[in-house]
């Protein structure tokens, strides 16, 4: 047993983690978005929010300074929705970068 280890990685999580470098790139989504039909390596954490798998993520995982380490999908031109959520990803990637959150147009995010 590791020490240390945020108890909601799952070993498959960490082992993803573990296998990437420089350029590349991990998708936190929630339950709408389609991560089986973009990518053939979908890890689902049923019943863990966004923010607490970040937070976990960011105790283990540095940020990649060589490009923008963090983006968002971007609302669609119109929409009206509130995103009070990105507050909370601001906040909990603070601590980790000086790189302001990059907004990426929905499809090609």
């Amino acid at each position: 047993m590791l020490k240390g280890i945020p108890k909601i990685l799952s070993p498959e999580l960490l082992k993803i983690l573990m296998e990437m470098g420089h350029g590349d790139e991990i998708v936190l989504g929630d339950g709408n978005f389609p991560g089986q039909s973009v990518n053939k390596n979908c890890i689902r954490c049923d019943g863990h929010g966004v923010p607490e798998l970040l937070e976990a993520i960011l105790q283990l995982f540095p940020l990649d300074t060589y490009q923008k380490p963090v983006c968002i999908m971007a609302k669609t031109p119109g929409d009206t929705v509130e995103t009070p959520i990105w507050d909370e990803y601001a906040r909990i990637i603070k601590p980790h970068t000086d790189e302001e959150i990059e907004q990426i147009e929905r499809f090609a995010f």
